[in-house]
């Protein structure tokens, strides 16, 4: 990519007229823009733009990436259609020399695959690219000679994942209609934002009795934020297993119901995902920093190769912090305690993306082998899924009652 879009030079930032106007944020949904999302420079949340030059025409949407759909229309609006409630940052840059103005956005999360797209009317040229591995740039760049307001140009969310700027003063002429993918799909709100986490429905084996939060220890009810991350999803299943044993379905039912069996105890939890969808790793830290949790939890299976099933045990991960390493003991230790046989393995540290990049104390935790020989039943056996997630929530009520 490179070339492809790169960033502004010293001097060339000298002459710009600055970043966008900080995102209006819909009123209605109750956003606020922190500071982690919204520099002082730039232009808030979500959007991941893969332009093509065509008429308006429902191209199919890219499965797994930011970007669901957008368009450019003669009246002069770029809209956009993307994942939920994810950050982004828009600039400007004016034009100089047979350069014209750009504009471009950055966002977490790479694109499938970068490109340079031929524009029309008084639209040069788009280009989508990685300025780093893990995150994406759009650039629009004009025609030399166009003449735009920064001031007049603002991102405004118009629902979670719905998003439009005005390109003032272009319209009605010199303006041709691009855009890719269905922008007016329905709206996708993520689960965990509408209310409480619903019963799990496990789709492994036969759903067991009611779930149930008795006996676990109590805390001030209101007064904690945790987040879950069960790990993997949608085209992304993790690690596969003996009989077929999947890691994404283990870890979302034992997500879903730790998040139930929190709950029921008081804490607000956040989900990164309540469903089959992949989720990029940045969003899934990004949403943890941005909600002021007090824990970040994710959970996964380990494997190894299917030749291998004498490897078995439990794990639990953690990046520096003694808080994060008092995390991952105490939900380690609740794991091992009700898989008996098992190997304890150990809370230790490492350099996974979701506990690097978290600024809450947080583990990642690996509740054993889908290869294992005597993981791989247990995982898939609802009532053993059930006492891990008992388990696990143990582990974290036990650090909230500790306090910061």
């Amino acid at each position: 990519m490179a070339g492809l879009v790169s960033r502004p030079r010293p001097s060339d930032r000298r002459s710009a007229l600055a970043a966008l106007q900080a995102l209006a944020w819909p009123r209605r949904l109750g956003w606020r823009c922190s500071p982690a999302c919204c520099p002082r420079r730039a232009l808030g949340p979500a959007l991941v733009l893969v332009p093509l030059a065509l008429a308006l025409s429902a191209l199919p949407a890219l499965a797994g990436s930011p970007l669901s759909a957008w368009r450019i229309n003669r009246e002069g609006q770029l809209e956009l259609r993307t994942a939920p409630d994810l950050p982004v940052r828009a600039f400007y840059e004016a034009g100089r020399g047979g350069i014209g103005p750009r504009i471009w956005f950055d966002m977490p999360g790479a694109p499938f695959r970068t490109r340079t797209i031929p524009g029309s009317g008084l639209v040069r040229q788009i280009r989508v690219g990685k300025p780093t591995p893990e995150s994406t740039r759009l650039v629009v760049e004009f025609q030399p000679g166009t003449q735009l307001d920064p001031s007049s140009l603002k991102l405004v969310g118009t629902a979670r994942d719905r998003w439009r700027m005005e390109l003032t003063g272009l319209a009605p002429y010199g303006l041709q209609a691009l855009g890719e993918g269905d922008i007016e799909a329905p709206v996708s709100i993520p689960a965990w934002r509408q209310g409480p986490i619903a019963a799990p429905q496990p789709r492994l084996g036969t759903p067991v009795g009611t779930l149930s939060a008795s006996g676990l220890p109590e805390v001030a009810r209101g007064r904690f934020k945790v987040v879950i991350d069960p790990g993997h999803g949608g085209p992304d299943p993790g690690a596969v297993g003996i009989g077929n044993l999947r890691e994404t379905d283990v870890v979302l039912d034992v997500g879903l119901q730790v998040a139930q069996l929190l709950q029921a105890k008081g804490v607000q939890v956040l989900m990164t995902r309540t469903s089959e969808v992949d989720v990029d790793l940045p969003p899934r830290a990004a949403l943890a920093n941005s909600s002021g949790a007090d824990l970040f939890l994710s959970i996964h299976a380990n494997a190894l190769t299917m030749a291998r099933p004498d490897v078995n045990g439990i794990e639990t991960f953690y990046f520096e912090s003694p808080r994060a390493r008092a995390l991952a003991q105490a939900v380690q230790d609740e794991m091992v305690a009700v898989s008996p046989g098992s190997p304890d393995r150990g809370a230790r540290t490492a350099r996974f993306y979701v506990i690097r990049r978290t600024t809450m104390p947080s583990a990642l935790v690996e509740m054993g082998f889908v290869t294992g020989q005597l993981d791989a039943p247990r995982l898939a056996d609802p009532a053993h899924r059930r006492r891990l997630a008992l388990a696990i929530s143990r582990g974290l009520l036990n650090v909230l009652r500790q306090g910061p």
